[in-house]
């Protein structure tokens, strides 16, 4: 085969080896270095440059772009005849890319380039069997890369064997089969181009075998693309025609369409007339309704204020003669209590001030209200706190309170040999949460609704007066947080103080 012919074809591949590594444009600086010398005048410092660019993208992992630029370093070699010293390169080369933590389909892709420079150089030196063995590799390997690049190029180093060893009717194929594969992505122009450029090629070196065949072939080709040209161009047409027949169908319809909707719009617009004349008396009506219903709410929220206020006062008056009897009568001390937890929920539910809040650190302030209860718990109750070391912004007058009469109420109910447990818990950027469980009977649900509403049973206020759970919750209301039971604990009882800072 003419040498001319030879090198059309090796640039038909190095077209192809561009294709497959279209995505690699990101050179690194030693490959732009590399590149950047004249191979010709510094055939030496060109190689070194290639083969730390090698090295170093496999550091980077980066296989293809290396193994292109150990196969440029090889091509240097052989170039100056240095066969041995490249086949070495390429050894060394394919080492470490089978060394490399990558995956095997990454790996064969940069093998294939390897291979196919081993190939190239046997086919240059005219080595028929051992170029043969390579393109029996590259094939296997092609298929461990999976990549449709890869195959493609495949075919074009295929035909360069089969052409260069004068196997024409293999080239052939390979050349039909590649010719298949565009036609079939509908990429006419580049068979075309293909064919023609063969066909002259083929006149330019002589060979009238390889002209009179491709020419055949691009024929033959040539008549089934314009087949299946005019088959497309038929299907276009027809397809243009019915769309611009559901395009009619579909205004035709929209028309239809736009009439009953039209009708649909007055004889709504009549309705709606009806309905606004309703609609007028009923809202006349409603607002009348809603007056007396504001007076009503007035009255009642004055009423409440009242009664709030007569509770207070009430309780003030009768503190100062009180304190005048005995308060260690159990009696008396149990009304100057209730007393100042009338006078406390009262002042809390009518104050608008707002609460103050403070850095704190959290673990040392829920160890000292566990150690204020340990004197009251029963005997083998386990105390624990569980709370990180970490600061949150509090009301510490309101939480104390609010925690200790929890504490309080659960060493009075959890039996010996029982636990009690205080718990903090972050539960956003602004959120947090302290929790009491104990282990002791719980409280029955039909009650849980009504635990925390004051002056609902008549109590004897020796053994309390039903105002420590109210307070607490109003407290918790007024630092924009809530106080609650929590339903999913079954183990005894446990509250839980939701705070947002």
């Amino acid at each position: 085969m003419n040498k001319k012919v030879f090198f059309f074809l090796l640039n038909v591949l190095f077209c192809c080896v561009v294709t497959i590594h279209a995505q690699d444009i990101q050179k690194s600086e030693l490959q732009k270095r590399a590149e950047a010398i004249d191979p010709k005048k510094q055939p030496n410092t060109a190689r070194s440059l290639y083969v730390q660019a090698f090295k170093d993208y496999c550091n980077k992992g980066q296989l293809r772009q290396g193994a292109q630029c150990v196969a440029t370093a090889a091509s240097l070699y052989y170039k100056e005849n240095l066969y041995k010293e490249a086949f070495d390169l390429l050894y060394q080369a394919d080492q470490e890319i089978i060394a490399a933590q990558q995956p095997t389909n990454v790996k064969a892709a940069a093998h294939y380039l390897l291979t196919k420079e081993r190939l190239q150089m046997y086919i240059k030196l005219k080595k028929s069997e051992s170029a043969k063995a390579q393109l029996n590799a590259l094939e296997v390997i092609a298929t461990r890369a999976s990549d449709e690049s890869i195959n493609n190029d495949l075919l074009y180093t295929k035909a360069i064997y089969y052409y260069t060893f004068g196997m024409n009717a293999q080239g052939n194929a390979v050349f039909k089969e590649m010719a298949d594969k565009l036609t079939a992505s509908k990429n006419y122009d580049k068979v075309d181009e293909v064919y023609q450029t063969l066909i002259a090629n083929g006149r330019k070196s002589g060979n009238a075998n390889m002209v009179a065949q491709s020419y055949r072939n691009y024929l033959a080709w040539k008549d089934s693309t314009n087949a299946i040209k005019h088959a497309d161009e038929i299907k276009a047409l027809k397809q243009q025609i019915a769309d611009n027949e559901a395009s009619i169908a579909e205004k035709d319809s929209t028309l239809t369409t736009r009439w009953v909707f039209i009708i649909g719009l007055a004889i709504l617009a009549a309705a709606l007339a009806a309905a606004l004349v309703v609609g007028g008396i009923i809202l006349l009506r409603f607002i009348m309704l809603t007056r007396k219903q504001k007076k009503t709410i007035e009255l009642a929220n004055d009423s409440n204020a009242l009664k709030a206020q007569f509770i207070s006062n009430m309780s003030a008056q009768l503190k100062p003669t009180l304190e005048k009897l005995d308060s260690r009568q159990p009696e008396v001390k149990a009304l100057l209590d209730f007393s100042q937890h009338v006078q406390t929920l009262s002042e809390l539910e009518n104050s608008t001030d707002d609460i103050e809040l403070e850095d704190t650190p959290v673990h040392p302030f829920c160890e000292k209200l566990m150690e204020q209860i340990r004197p009251l718990v029963k005997s083998g109750v386990t105390l624990t706190v569980n709370a990180p070391k970490l600061n949150a912004l509090i009301n510490k007058e309101y939480v104390s309170h609010i925690l200790l009469h929890l504490l309080t109420n659960a060493a009075e109910y959890t039996p010996a040999n029982g636990k009690i447990t205080l718990d903090f818990k972050k539960r956003g950027q602004h959120t947090h949460q302290f929790l009491v469980s104990d282990t002791g009977d719980g409280i029955p649900e039909e009650k849980r609704d009504d635990i925390f509403k004051p002056f609902l049973e008549i109590h004897d206020l020796t053994k309390g007066d039903g105002l420590g759970l109210p307070i607490c919750k109003q407290m918790a209301l007024k630092m924009k947080g809530d106080l609650d039971i929590d339903p999913a604990y079954v183990k005894g009882t446990r509250f839980v103080l939701e705070l947002h800072a």
